[in-house]
């Protein structure tokens, strides 16, 4: 063997390795910036939304999941009354009230 065949094959197999720990953190770093990114702030708006149902009240003007505005008339721990028009009242599950009308950029 001569010198250059024995210096190839000594830099392939420290290059694998190092190639093997390049690839792990990489991954570390996607996964991470995935986190902060994406995931974080899905799971801060899910608890401000959850926030937000627990605090409605009477009188509160809200809109649904479904597009619909209207005035809460009555809250029970399942359901809200919801008026939609004079003497127009429907029944919501509290899941699909989504946002304040107030609020001009939907969450």
């Amino acid at each position: 063997m001569n010198l250059m065949t024995i210096m190839l094959q000594g830099g392939g197999a420290s290059a694998g390795a190092g190639g093997s720990m390049q690839f792990l953190i990489m991954m570390v770093l996607i996964f991470g910036v995935m986190y902060f990114f994406m995931i974080r702030p899905q799971q801060k708006r899910q608890k401000e939304l959850v926030k937000f149902r627990n605090a409605l009240e009477k009188g509160q003007k809200v809109v649904t999941a479904g597009g619909i505005y209207g005035t809460i008339k009555e809250v029970k721990e399942g359901y809200v009354l919801l008026e939609v028009d004079n003497n127009v009242n429907i029944r919501i599950d509290k899941a699909m009230i989504m946002r304040d009308p107030s609020d001009n950029v939907a969450k």
